[in-house]
C-alpha cells in the first residue's frame, strides 16, 4: 500500500538523505539572500496588470455589440480571475511575499477573489496539506474527501460515481475547495461556538462573492444584465476548470506517491524534503503557461519551498533536477496532457473494485510502497564513496521493470 519507509523506498542511506537535505537548504539560502527589488517589481506589475485586465474585460462585456466581443471579454475575465487566484492569491497566502513587509501583499491580510476564505484555506492547505503532503490520515487533499486516488482507501459502491464526481468537482472547484476548507477549520474548532463562528465568516464571504458577480455587475449593466450575468458565470467556470486541472496534475499522476503515518516517526527535515519530492509531480510549461498556472507547473519546487516567490521556481527547478540526477531520484514531469491523462486513468480505474484491478496494491502506478522491492526484484547495493555510481530509486524502478519483463 502506501510508503512506510521513505528512505528504503528511495534506495538512499541516511547519509544520502541528510546530504540531499543540506543541498536543498543551500538552495533556499541562495534564493532568500538574492530576493530584492526585481522580485518586488514583478509582484506589483502582476497585480497592476491583473486588475487592468479585470476592469478592461468587464468593460468589453458591458459594451459588446455581438457574441464575439462578449466571448473576448469573458475569456479575458477568466484569465484575470485565474491570475488573481493562482499567481497572486495562492502564492501571497503562502507567505511568499511576507519578506517585503507590505501589508497589502502579506499573507495575513490578502483576501482572494473566490468563494472560500483565505484564512480557512491557509489551515487546510498550508498546514495540513503542505506539512503532511500525501500522508494518509493527515493530508485531507488526498482525493479531497470525495475521490479515491489510492488503493489505501477501501473501495465502496459509491466510488462507481467517481467519474461523474470528477466532472462536477472540475466545474465547481472553488466551491469544493471552500467547503473542504470550512470543514477542516471547523474540525479544529474548540467548541460548537467556534464552529458556528467559522460558518458565519464563510457565509459572509459567499455573500460578497455572489453579490459581486451575480448581483452588482449585472445590475450595473442595466438592460444587458443577463449578458453580464452569463459572462461572469462562464468566466468562473473557466477559472474553476483550469485551477482543477493544474492542481490535479500536480498531485495525482503516476509517481506522486502516498505515505503512512509511520513514515513520520523521527522524520528529519531532510526526510521531509525527500517526501515532498516523491509525493508531487510537475508538468512541462513555457513561460506563459507557467505564469497562468501560478508557476504550479513546478509543483515539486513549490512543495520543497512553498514560501519562496513562485517567480523563482524556474531557476530552482534547474538545481532540483540536477540533485535528482545526482541522487538517482525520479523527477516526475511530463506534458500537461500526459499528466492529466494519467490522473484521469487513476480516477476512473479506482472507481472499480480492487478485484477488477490487475496490479498489486504495492506495485501499481497510483499506489506503490517499498514492499514491491522486497520480494523478487534485485537488491541494490550502495557503492563505496559519497556519490560515485550512486544507485537510487530511479535505477531501482528501471531494474524492476526489466526484471518483470
Amino acid at each position: 500500500m502506501a510508503i512506510s519507509e521513505v528512505r528504503e523506498y528511495a534506495h538512499l542511506t541516511e547519509a544520502d538523505v541528510e546530504a540531499l537535505g543540506k543541498e536543498l537548504d543551500e538552495i533556499r539560502r541562495d534564493i532568500e539572500e538574492s530576493l530584492g527589488e526585481r522580485d518586488a517589481r514583478y509582484l506589483y506589475r502582476t497585480i497592476a496588470a491583473q486588475r487592468l485586465l479585470d476592469v478592461t474585460s468587464r468593460l468589453v462585456i458591458f459594451g459588446s455589440r455581438g457574441p464575439l466581443t462578449t466571448m473576448l471579454g469573458t475569456v479575458g475575465l477568466a484569465v484575470a480571475k485565474s491570475i488573481e487566484n493562482m499567481e497572486l492569491g495562492h502564492n501571497i497566502c503562502h507567505g511568499q511575499w511576507n519578506w517585503m513587509n507590505d501589508p497589502e501583499v502579506h499573507s495575513n491580510s490578502w483576501e482572494w477573489d473566490m468563494a472560500g476564505l483565505s484564512a480557512q484555506w491557509k489551515y487546510s492547505h498550508n498546514y495540513r496539506h503542505h506539512v503532511y503532503t500525501n500522508v494518509l490520515g493527515m493530508d485531507e487533499d488526498i482525493g479531497f474527501g470525495i475521490m479515491r486516488v489510492t488503493r489505501d482507501d477501501k473501495w465502496e459502491p459509491q466510488h462507481l460515481l467517481q467519474p461523474i464526481r470528477n466532472l462536477l468537482l472540475a466545474a465547481t472547484f472553488e466551491w469544493g475547495i471552500a467547503l473542504h476548507d470550512l470543514y477542516s477549520e471547523q474540525d479544529r474548532a474548540a467548541d460548537e461556538s467556534g464552529k458556528q463562528a467559522e460558518k458565519k465568516m464563510f457565509l459572509r464571504k459567499i455573500g460578497r462573492q455572489l453579490g459581486k458577480d451575480y448581483v452588482l455587475f449585472p445590475a450595473l449593466s442595466g438592460r444587458r444584465w443577463l449578458r453580464t450575468l452569463g459572462a461572469n458565470a462562464v468566466a468562473n467556470l473557466m477559472r474553476n476548470v483550469w485551477a482543477y486541472v493544474v492542481i490535479f496534475c500536480g498531485h495525482f499522476p503516476d509517481g506522486a506517491e502516498k505515505f503512512t503515518l509511520t513514515d513520520l516517526d523521527d522524520e528529519t527535515r531532510a526526510d521531509w524534503y525527500l517526501r515532498q519530492m516523491l509525493g508531487t509531480a510537475n508538468f512541462d510549461a513555457g513561460k506563459a503557461m507557467a505564469f497562468m498556472s501560478g508557476n504550479l507547473c513546478y509543483q515539486i519546487e513549490h512543495h520543497l519551498f512553498p514560501d519562496l516567490p513562485s517567480v523563482r521556481y524556474a531557476e530552482i527547478a534547474v538545481r532540483v533536477r540536477a540533485l535528482c540526477d545526482k541522487y538517482d531520484l525520479p523527477y516526475t514531469t511530463g506534458s500537461l496532457a500526459k499528466q492529466y491523462f494519467l490522473t484521469l486513468r487513476t480516477i476512473h480505474k479506482l472507481a472499480l473494485p480492487d478485484s477488477m484491478l490487475i496490479a498489486t496494491c504495492d506495485d501499481a502506478p497510483e499506489t506503490a510502497s517499498e514492499r514491491k522491492f522486497r520480494t523478487s526484484a534485485p537488491t541494490l547495493q550502495h557503492p563505496a564513496g559519497p556519490t560515485a555510481g550512486r544507485r537510487g530509486l530511479r535505477t531501482a524502478i528501471a531494474e524492476r521493470k526489466r526484471f518483470r519483463r
